[in-house]
């Protein structure tokens, strides 16, 4: 029971640090679902199956909610560039 508490948490640590460190947004959405796998797994193992169940459903609506502000933030920034509001 130990070993899988320990994957859990490695789980989230490399999540968090996926997401912390890495610069590429589609790499930050991959650490974002291994971050949240791992949270589902604790939540399932503390025996928080209520919880659980609203994680289960809600960690795809929240990545789509991810990538759409990623595909935005792409659209905004391509717009300053066309526009010559950004100079390098």
């Amino acid at each position: 029971m130990e070993f899988v508490i320990f994957i859990a948490f490695a789980l989230m640590l490399i999540g968090a640090a996926g997401i912390i460190l890495l610069k590429k947004p589609l790499d930050k959405v991959i650490m974002f679902s291994i971050l949240d796998a791992g949270f589902l797994l604790s939540v399932v193992l503390f025996k928080y199956l209520d919880v659980a169940l609203f994680i289960a459903l809600s960690g795809p609506l929240s990545t789509l909610v991810f990538i759409m502000a990623i595909v935005k933030i792409k659209e905004i920034r391509f717009k300053k560039v066309e526009s010559g509001e950004i100079h390098d």
